[in-house]
């Protein structure tokens, strides 16, 4: 919860990590305010019923998704992640993605505020690098390309 240090905020990344890896959108809002306001993208939600409307859809067309977040900066309810995940398309097309989310914290912990940027990259089979969630013990960086 905030004020944020260092260890804490490094564990707030890695739990939403693991949550966003479990593909399931109910236990992902959890971690987000009742009122919370989304931009991801070029879409724009206020509220977990619309958070939840938004992954499940996001879910159902990125296929085997599969993501890594990194700390990037963080304040006293403010952290900045940059991440990266894979998926794969109806078509079998399989995409990288890049981005930043800037998250700010209400006093409990919970996501008041979301903001995602992303980029996508078509990427053969043969390039995937994320594979299903970060297996225990795995601290490593997630590569800038």
């Amino acid at each position: 919860m905030p004020p944020f240090t260092a260890e804490t905020a490094a564990a707030k990344v890695r739990a939403a990590e693991n949550a966003w890896n479990t593909r399931d959108p109910q236990r992902v809002s959890l971690a987000y305010t009742e009122d919370s306001v989304w931009r991801n993208r070029d879409t724009f939600v206020t509220g977990r019923a619309a958070i939840v409307e938004l992954l499940t859809a996001k879910w159902a067309r990125e296929l085997d998704y599969a993501l890594r977040k990194s700390l990037w900066a963080f304040g006293d309810d403010r952290i900045a992640v940059r991440f990266q995940y894979e998926c794969r398309d109806a078509t079998g097309q399989w995409w990288r993605s890049y981005g930043n989310e800037l998250w700010e914290f209400d006093d409990s912990g919970l996501m008041r505020r979301r903001e995602a940027s992303i980029n996508d990259l078509r990427i053969t089979e043969s390039d995937r690098r994320i594979f299903g969630a970060r297996p225990d013990g795995d601290n490593s960086e997630i590569p800038l390309e």
